[in-house]
C-alpha cells in the first residue's frame, strides 16, 4: 500500500513531464513490490475514485506490463485511447485542476442531495389515480374517470388533501364554506339585543340552524375523510345521511311554529311527525342492517316520507288559511321554493347529470354532486329568509289572530 502511495505522488508530479517519467513511474511500481491484491484494489477505488469518473481501459500497445485499474482517472479526452500519463490537452496548474474537481464533486453532491429531498417528498406524498385503479369501496361514480384520490391512510393526509385539486375538492369546499357562513349568520342572530329579538324567536331559529350547521359539517367531514379507509367512510357516510335528517326537521319546527302560532294542536301533531319520521331516518343511517342492499327500499322510503310530510301541513294551512295567506303571510312560495331546489338537486345528483353525459368531462368541477351541494346551500337560505318573514309578519301584526262572527280575521 506505501508503493501504490508512492506511486500517486509520483504520477502527480511528473504528470506534465513526457517519455521518462511514464517508464519510471512504472519501474518503481513493478521493483518496489508485487501486483495488489484485490481488496486493496476495491479499498482504494472506494476512497479515491470521484463519482461520475470514466474509467478508461489501458493501451495494449504501450507496454506489456498491464497498468493497475487503481491508476485510471479521467483526464477528459473523449478518444477513450489516452492514458493518465499523457500529456493534458492544455496548459493547466495543479491548483487549477483540484480546485475543478471538488467544485464539480461538490455539485454533483449538492445535486444528489436534491433528488434524495424530492423522492422523500415523493414518497410521502400522493398522486391522483384513475377510477379503474380505486379499490372497490372507493368506486362510487364510474362516470367520473380521473383525479380521484388514492386510499391515504391517515386523518392528516386527509384534511390536507383539502388544499389538493381533485374529485372531491369541489364537494368538500362547498359544504364547507356553507357551513362556515351558517355559523357566521347563527352568531350574528343569537347575539342581537332581547329587545329585538325575544329568546323564545331565538330558540325556534336555533333548530334550523343547528340542522343546516351538522348537515354541511357532516359532509364536509365525509368528503373529506372518507378515503381513509372502509370503515371510516362508512361511519362518515353515515353521519352523512343523519346530517340531511337533522336539517330537513331543523326546517320544519320554525315553518310550523310560526304558520300553526295560534292552533296549538296542529303544531303539535306536525312537529311530532317530524320529529318519529326523522328519529327513523337517523335510526336507519346509523344501523348497519339497514345498510345492507336488500334494505335499500327502506332506507329511500323513509327519507322520502321525511321530506313528504311537509306537503301535509302545506295543504292543511292552504285550505284553511286560504292561498292568500299561505303566500304573503306563511311565505309558502319560498317554501315551495326551497323545496325544488332540494329536489331538483337530488335529481341531479341520482342521474349523475351531466357527468353520464360526458364521462371524463367534469371529473373535477361541475359534477352532479357539486350542483347538488350548492343547490343544498342555496335551499337553506332560501328557507331561512322565508321564516324570517314569517317571524317578522307575527311580530309586527300581533300574536294571534282570530274570526270575528262573520268569518273575518281580526288582531286578537
Amino acid at each position: 500500500m506505501f508503493c501504490i502511495q508512492d506511486t500517486i505522488n509520483n504520477v502527480m508530479k511528473i504528470r506534465f513531464n513526457l517519455g521518462n517519467s511514464k517508464t519510471e513511474a512504472m519501474a518503481n511500481c513493478v521493483d518496489s513490490t508485487s501486483t495488489p491484491s484485490e481488496e486493496e484494489l476495491g479499498l482504494f477505488s472506494q476512497s479515491e475514485a470521484v463519482e461520475g469518473d470514466d474509467e478508461r481501459e489501458e493501451d495494449s500497445s504501450d507496454s506489456n506490463v498491464s497498468t493497475p485499474k487503481f491508476l485510471r482517472k479521467r483526464v477528459g479526452f473523449s478518444d477513450g485511447t489516452s492514458s493518465i500519463l499523457d500529456p493534458p490537452p492544455f496548459d493547466v496548474s495543479d491548483d487549477e485542476d483540484e480546485n475543478g474537481l471538488d467544485l464539480l464533486a461538490n455539485t454533483k453532491k449538492a445535486v444528489n442531495q436534491a433528488e434524495e429531498l424530492v423522492r422523500r417528498v415523493w414518497q410521502r406524498g400522493w398522486q391522483v389515480v384513475h377510477h379503474s385503479h380505486l379499490p372497490k369501496w372507493l368506486q362510487d361514480n364510474n362516470f367520473l374517470v380521473g383525479g380521484h384520490r388514492p386510499p391515504l391512510r391517515s386523518f392528516l393526509a386527509c384534511f390536507k388533501s383539502i388544499f389538493r385539486i381533485h374529485t372531491e375538492t369541489g364537494n368538500i369546499w362547498t359544504h364547507l364554506l356553507g357551513c362556515v357562513a351558517f355559523i357566521g349568520v347563527t352568531v350574528s342572530f343569537l347575539s342581537r339585543p332581547s329587545l329585538e329579538i325575544q329568546w323564545q324567536e331565538k330558540a325556534v331559529f336555533s333548530t334550523f340552524f343547528i340542522g343546516a350547521i351538522l348537515c354541511m359539517l357532516f359532509s364536509f367531514l365525509f368528503h373529506t375523510v372518507y378515503c381513509h379507509s372502509e370503515a371510516v367512510g362508512k361511519f362518515f357516510n353515515k353521519l352523512d345521511y343523519c346530517g340531511i335528517a337533522l336539517l330537513t326537521m331543523g326546517s320544519f319546527v320554525p315553518w310550523l311554529y310560526y304558520s300553526f302560532y295560534c292552533t296549538t294542536a296542529p303544531k303539535i301533531s306536525y312537529m311530532a311527525l317530524i320529529f318519529i319520521l326523522g328519529t327513523a331516518c337517523i335510526v336507519v343511517s346509523m344501523w348497519d342492517k339497514f345498510a345492507e342492499p336488500q334494505f335499500r327500499p327502506i332506507r329511500a322510503g323513509t327519507f322520502i316520507a321525511l321530506g313528504l310530510s311537509g306537503v301535509i301541513p302545506a295543504m292543511h294551512y292552504v285550505i284553511t288559511e286560504g292561498i292568500d295567506r299561505a303566500i304573503n303571510v306563511a311565505a309558502m312560495g319560498w317554501l315551495v321554493l326551497m323545496a325544488l331546489l332540494y329536489i331538483g338537486g337530488a335529481l341531479i345528483y341520482a342521474f349523475r347529470i351531466p357527468e353520464r353525459l360526458w364521462p371524463g368531462k367534469f371529473d373535477i368541477w361541475f359534477q352532479s354532486h357539486q350542483i347538488f351541494h350548492v343547490f343544498v346551500v342555496a335551499a337553506a337560505f332560501v328557507h331561512y329568509h322565508g321564516i324570517s318573514q314569517i317571524a317578522n309578519h307575527r311580530l309586527t301584526f300581533g300574536n294571534c289572530l282570530e274570526a270575528d262572527q262573520n268569518g273575518n280575521l281580526i288582531v286578537k
